[in-house]
């Protein structure tokens, strides 16, 4: 306690770094604390090519990459991606949240409250160097265990360095890593490496498409990141007519300053009954791309998600099962106020109570609609079904849009958002060949046993087991008659 010149008493109100360390690092994955990292690199190219031709190029990140180190003492991330300006880390980069939420509030970025890589580095260790070159400028600036400890010093050394050699970017190197970040970055010891791999492939695939580079280093080999597409199925008009063609349901349009587009189609063929009774069975079919992905300024939020969040099992649809395997959906949210987005502080979920997103989950579900109707008019197999599918190739599902003639679309105008919406007219089975199907699950064990009675085999499909017995009860029933 101290006291004043005019005799009021003072008690102590700073903060403790220990606490802002634990709130920050508390609820967040580590791997989403790395991803904040690259996401620093997606907002540095925006600002470097901010006001340049490059920005309206169809690949903007092209020639822009990030390098990852993964390992069981040090992590590492170094990018060429405009560096951080002197003036900015000497006013607000390394401060633990940003005193001016307005910067870059005319940049799509998904950044708001900047405390993405200080709260990474926590996340991670107890020493970092940060070393950055922007212009004819190049420092470095050190945060030290001491440094955490000392409660009374708020300020971080910044060493001028030369320049030379490097380029406009950032060097991000973390020592003195906690006992769980050395396990999990440990190939031999924990499956994160490959889950967060695959985390990046699917959550920048977006930003990959459009020219940006990730590698990922383990051990001495770094290993190129390849982005995960996704096919729509679309049917041209020369290769069948109008009633026999598959296309997406699409919508585009504006709520409350956020730019949205909405894709949701086939992206392969229906399932077939293997596919159905090894769900059934308690066996996984291949989904990955299955279910709706989320996008908030180029950057993937929500991956292929398959529950309520994304309007499964609510308002009329369906829940998810095998059977909608093939439908898969993607929204772009887009706005240069990243305020506006309905992205969780986090930026890898999204917020469910979002006015924007409300309103476009209305349409989700609207399209959801429209392929599983699709689906259960075709459950049943046929040549006829085959044919449809077989006409139809997979499309880019981002440049599918440009395929639908202007004429075709439709004027959405409602209160809380405008646009124009794409409702393809899937084909229906023209003639009713009276098959219905007969679908029922027993124990695998019991499948097996009459497998071998009525096939001689016990590991035949519990489909051909199923239509052999009918068959050999079908022909006693004739044989009465």
């Amino acid at each position: 306690m101290s006291e004043t010149t005019d005799g009021t008493n003072k008690v102590s109100a700073f903060p403790s770094k220990a606490f802002f360390v634990g709130m920050l690092t508390r609820d967040i994955e580590l791997k989403d604390a790395i991803l904040d990292l690259l996401d620093n690199c997606v907002d540095g190219i925006l600002r470097t090519i901010k006001n340049t031709a490059a920005a309206d190029r169809e690949k903007p990140y092209e020639g822009y990459w990030a390098e990852l180190v993964l390992d069981e003492d040090l992590f590492c991330i170094k990018d060429n991606c405009g560096g951080i300006p002197r003036k900015v880390a000497e006013d607000h980069a390394f401060r633990l949240g940003r005193p001016d939420l307005e910067r870059d509030k005319d940049l799509p970025t998904v950044g708001m409250y900047g405390i993405g890589m200080k709260r990474a580095i926590f996340k991670m260790g107890r020493s970092c160097t940060v070393t950055t070159r922007h212009g004819d400028e190049a420092y470095k600036v050190t945060i030290s265990p001491e440094w955490l400890e000392d409660d009374d010093d708020w300020e971080l050394p910044l060493e001028m360095v030369s320049a030379s050699g490097m380029e406009n970017g950032t060097t991000i190197e973390i020592g003195m890593l906690h006992d769980h970040v050395k396990h999990a970055f440990s190939p031999t010891k924990s499956p994160f490496v490959d889950d967060f791999k695959f985390t990046v492939s699917a959550h920048y695939s977006y930003i990959i498409h459009k020219g940006f580079s990730i590698s990922v280093k383990i051990g001495d080999e770094p290993q190129d990141i390849a982005p995960r597409s996704i096919g729509i199925q679309f049917t041209s008009p020369d290769k069948a007519p109008d009633n026999q063609r598959l296309a997406p349901f699409i919508y585009e349009g504006t709520h409350n300053g956020v730019d949205i587009n909405l894709i949701v189609g086939l992206y392969r063929e229906l399932p077939g009954d293997e596919e159905i009774e090894s769900d059934l069975e308690g066996r996984s079919g291949s989904s990955d791309n299955a279910g709706w992905t989320i996008i908030c300024n180029d950057r993937v939020v929500v991956y292929c998600d398959k529950t309520r969040l994304t309007g499964w099992g609510e308002a009329g649809v369906p829940k998810y099962h095998t059977q909608f395997i093939s439908i898969t959906g993607v929204v772009h949210f887009r706005s240069t106020d990243a305020a506006k987005l309905p992205v969780t502080t986090t930026k890898r979920g999204i917020d469910g109570n979002s006015d924007t997103y409300l309103a476009v989950k209305d349409i989700m579900r609207e399209g959801l609609k429209h392929f599983t109707s699709y689906t259960y008019k075709w459950k049943s197999p046929s040549t006829e079904r085959e044919e449809i599918t077989n006409n139809a190739e997979s499309v880019d599902i981002f440049q599918v849009s440009k395929l639908i003639p202007e004429g075709s679309w439709a004027e959405v105008k409602r209160q809380d958002y405008t646009g124009k919406k794409y409702v393809p007219k899937l084909p229906a089975p023209v003639t009713d060949n009276g098959m219905k199907q007969i679908r029922f699950s027993r124990p695998t064990r019991d499948i097996k046993l009459v497998s071998e009675h009525v096939l001689g085999d016990p590991d035949q499909p519990a489909s051909e087991v199923g239509a052999k017995c009918f068959d050999n009860y079908l022909k006693k029933a004739k044989a009465k008659k």
